[in-house]
């Protein structure tokens, strides 16, 4: 008995997706403009730097185009681009003479007493980042997201800013589902250490 290809996930990208790849090569423009600006944001949160954000949805999108003949369209489009994008940055951060030689642990920054923090994780911690409207603390939180180390900033901003769910994350990282858990829980925490002074310990309501 043989095995059935893998079925094809149809989403809204599909129509455009299978036109570019039988031969409508001048719709590639309608995929740059659908998606340059959320890449642009990626690649501001992802990459710490805001002069390689460019670059990023640059070189992103020559990859797309590059491979987009051998998409199967087996997972979401999005997906795969994010997959590319993600690539990208950990490529160009190797390139980058602002790269530290070795990256940083969580555990140099997040207190030792958090025990229960696992279960009762804050309301505002599980809440998508660009829902918060204050000018002041919305400045403060991108500040504390560049500070974490890349492993644990790709998860938060996949998850809490570009709205993937764990299944997807871990799919777009290459990664396990236990592994974005993990990471996810310990970059909040590090989160909730930096917002104290605007919180005071207390949840949003």
């Amino acid at each position: 008995m043989t095995k059935g290809h893998p079925k094809k996930i149809i989403d809204d990208d599909t129509e455009l997706i299978t036109a570019i790849q039988n031969g409508e090569s001048a719709r590639f423009e309608e995929l740059v403009t659908r998606y340059e600006t959320q890449l642009y944001n990626f690649g501001l949160r992802i990459c710490k730097e805001t002069f390689t954000a460019e670059d990023l949805v640059q070189e992103t999108f020559i990859n797309i185009f590059r491979y987009l003949n051998d998409f199967r369209q087996e997972t979401r489009f999005k997906n795969w681009m994010y997959r590319i994008a993600t690539g990208v940055c950990h490529r160009m951060r190797r390139r980058s003479k602002y790269a530290p030689e070795q990256e940083l642990s969580l555990d140099e920054f997040i207190p030792r007493d958090h025990t229960q923090i696992e279960v009762e994780t804050p309301a505002w911690a599980a809440m998508p980042i660009h829902q918060v409207l204050d000018r002041e603390l919305g400045e403060h939180i991108r500040t504390s997201v560049k500070e974490l180390p890349p492993q644990y900033r790709l998860v938060l901003v996949l998850r809490d800013m570009e709205g993937f769910s764990t299944n997807e994350t871990a799919e777009i990282l290459g990664i396990t589902h236990s592994n974005v858990k993990v990471r996810l829980h310990r970059a909040r925490l590090f989160l909730r250490e930096k917002l104290k002074g605007y919180f005071h310990d207390e949840p949003l309501s």
